[in-house]
């Protein structure tokens, strides 16, 4: 496990950022005036019933785990491959994203019957999210 010893060499301002930014993404991704008020279509869901139910951290701490993993994750590969530039780290992640993100939402969702609107959704905002985060670690590697 040669690759877990990059751990230690990572730039973990960079993974910082990436994990932010990400989140700032997400943010803005999901607002009701950008593709939120779509992505409650896509779900069955309205404003309301999302701001009453509950949740809190059983949805958000999973969720931003899964973020800071994926810039863990980025920058250890981006290190262990020498990609140290934005352009290779957001090239990289964006090929990441296209083959792990997008294809997960593609089987899980058409099995599951979901809209393609939910698909291209969430899809849309894992390769902006990842390929932002894959810059950022790339830049500062």
């Amino acid at each position: 496990m040669d690759w877990l010893s990059y751990v230690f060499q990572i730039n973990w301002v960079a993974v910082l950022l990436a994990f932010l930014a990400s989140m700032a993404i997400g943010f803005v991704w999901y607002l009701p005036g950008v593709l939120g008020r779509r992505w409650m279509e896509a779900v069955g869901k309205t404003e309301e019933e999302l701001r009453n139910s509950e949740g809190g951290t059983t949805i958000w701490g999973p969720m931003m785990g899964a973020a800071a993993l994926t810039a863990i994750l980025l920058a250890i590969l981006i290190s262990k491959l020498g990609l140290d530039t934005a352009l290779a780290g957001g090239w990289f992640a964006f090929v990441l994203a296209l083959v792990f993100r997008v294809g997960g939402h593609l089987i899980h969702n058409g099995f599951a019957g979901r809209p393609a609107a939910l698909t291209l959704i969430d899809s849309g905002h894992d390769v902006l999210a990842m390929t932002a985060a894959g810059a950022i670690i790339g830049a500062m590697s």
